[in-house]
């Protein structure tokens, strides 16, 4: 008849599943036994693992049951053979389960790896905003410095252009007083004035502000009157309310009533009667003033620009005075708070505020450590990241040093591809010529031994050989046309052309040009040195003939 309500969740006060008492009969084994290993919470319930495990338990049963009897040799050894197949296969069971175990912390570790090169990749990316703020604090306040000593040069050049010529001048007194602006009234700091100095000057010290007795006996001697304060509430001569306040529109009645009496006593005021003359006076003329000096009227400019200097001054010394104030109050904010405290200081108060104190000196003591572990860190992350930085920048130096070199070395190849063209058009300039002088050697010994010949055959020689120069010539041009234009896309193949590009082209002008041009000078001084007596033979004929 009576209902209860638990504080605890079902699952809070669930306890493992109830285990009921059993008696197994004699010569039987029932197969659920052998899972009396399993528990709850280490087991059960029974997920596809243990599953497993069961089925692999019935499999090794029947094989159990299935092993031969040990009568003889070869039952025995049959029965070894079959143990030993069994064995192999749990090896490479548990082999597979050994892989899959490594699968899995392989996948784990992969997982934390991963995690922690994004944990330091964000530590990276935080040092790298701190560096960056740094270096932006540092840049703000060169900036103000900067900013600080434009200001100052401003205004000396504005002191310096006030007095161009240099002339001295005489303080005006009247004028520095009559002026509220002048140093006078508010002077600046940065001409050597600072109204906070020698503060100790004002600094109260009397027994009875310092002590807590003396406070006392200054409290024990005032009146009643001072210490409790009696506010009399004042009476209404109008319309009140119950609290004994005035409204505010018998208020504003009795100042409309004021107003109103003002202008009918304006408006009946009867003009006073003149007085007769008496007899008459004599009127003495007043000493004629001086004239009054007259000034030049200022611009609208200079005067707009005069009242923006006044009221930046009146700011400026409101601002002065403002900040003079606080300063003073925030440097004897101690000795306030020590006033305040020492009025209400008892017996009970002063045990409060010693805990306070113990309790403040240790939140410093605190604070102190913390701030110390933290300068420590910032050290350390500083010392890290200028490692960081400077493996960086050696790394780029190191990779402009290189890139310098592979530029030099390219300016080199593209020299020596010059040189050898230039060379190759000199080459062919001499072969030319030489060929050109040895049909003129030809063709002198062809005349000396053919006097026979008629005008016909020289003039035909004659056609022939200008027909030769000339085609000689168009060639000539057509070949240097088309060396511009393959110099032309040599150099835009060059300029499109990488590094393991050129190290190919230099390889391939070694092995294809200069070793084959090497060949070649030996063959052709082999066969000038060959040609030299027969040339020698011709020109000793022709010398003897002509002679």
């Amino acid at each position: 008849t009576l209902g209860t309500q638990t504080d605890y969740r079902d699952g809070e006060t669930q306890t493992d599943p109830y285990s009921p008492e059993y008696v197994v009969p004699s010569g039987s084994v029932p197969e659920l036994l052998t899972l009396a290993i399993l528990t709850w919470g280490r087991g059960l319930p029974a997920g596809l693992a243990e599953v497993e495990m069961i089925e692999r338990a019935r499999e090794k049963r029947a094989w159990e049951a299935t092993l031969p009897a040990m009568d003889n040799a070869s039952q025995i050894a049959k029965r070894r053979k079959m143990m030993d197949d069994m064995e192999r296969k749990e090896w490479a069971f548990r082999e597979q389960e050994i892989e899959k175990l490594q699968e899995v912390r392989l996948e784990v570790l992969k997982k934390l790896l991963q995690r922690r090169e994004e944990n330091q990749n964000e530590l990276d990316a935080k040092r790298l905003d701190d560096h960056w703020q740094n270096h932006q604090k540092a840049k703000e306040e060169k900036i103000k410095k900067i900013q600080h000593d434009c200001a100052l040069m401003l205004r000396k050049l504005i002191a310096k252009r006030k007095n161009v010529m240099g002339k001295l001048e005489r303080r005006d007194i009247i004028k520095e007083y009559s002026d509220f602006a002048s140093q006078t009234y508010a002077p600046l700091s940065r001409i050597g004035y600072f109204p906070d100095n020698h503060s100790e000057r004002y600094v109260v010290k009397n027994f009875y502000l310092n002590t807590f007795a003396g406070l006392c006996e200054l409290e024990a001697s005032l009146p009643d009157s001072v210490t409790q304060v009696k506010i009399k509430a004042p009476k209404p001569k109008h319309t009140t309310t119950k609290t004994g306040f005035i409204k505010r529109s018998a208020r504003l009645e009795v100042e409309l009533a004021q107003v109103h009496q003002a202008l009918l006593e304006k408006k009946n005021k009867v003009k006073e009667p003149k007085k007769p003359l008496r007899f008459l006076e004599k009127v003495e003329k007043p000493v004629p003033r001086p004239p009054t000096p007259i000034l030049e009227k200022p611009s609208i400019e200079e005067e707009e620009t005069e009242l923006a200097v006044i009221c930046l001054q009146k700011l400026l010394r409101g601002r002065a005075i403002q900040n003079m104030m606080f300063e003073g109050k925030e440097k004897r904010l101690e000795l306030i708070r020590e006033l305040r405290t020492t009025h209400a200081l008892q017996e009970d108060g002063q045990l409060l505020l010693k805990a306070e104190e113990q309790m403040t000196l240790a939140l410093q003591q605190q604070h102190d450590l913390q701030m110390h572990k933290l300068s420590s860190l910032e050290n350390t992350l500083a010392r890290e990241e200028g490692r960081v930085l400077a493996n960086i920048f050696d790394f780029l130096s190191k990779e402009l040093v290189r890139l310098q070199e592979e530029r030099k070395i390219h300016a080199f190849v593209m020299l020596a591809e010059r040189q050898r063209r230039m060379r190759e058009a000199e080459e062919s300039g001499r072969r030319q010529v030489e060929e050109r002088r040895r049909q003129e050697e030809d063709e002198i010994f062809k005349q000396a031994s053919g006097r026979l010949s008629t005008i016909e055959s020289y003039l035909e020689d004659i056609i022939l050989s200008s027909m030769e120069n000339t085609a000689e010539e168009q060639a000539r041009e057509e070949i240097q046309r088309m060396a511009v234009e393959i110099n032309d896309i040599a150099y835009e193949i060059e300029s499109r052309r990488t590094r393991l590009q050129s190290e190919e082209i230099v390889a391939e002008l070694v092995y294809d040009f200069l070793i084959p041009e090497a060949e070649k000078m030996s063959i052709r001084e082999k066969v000038r040195q060959s040609q030299r007596k027969h040339i020698y033979a011709a020109h000793q004929i022709i010398l003897g003939g002509t002679e």
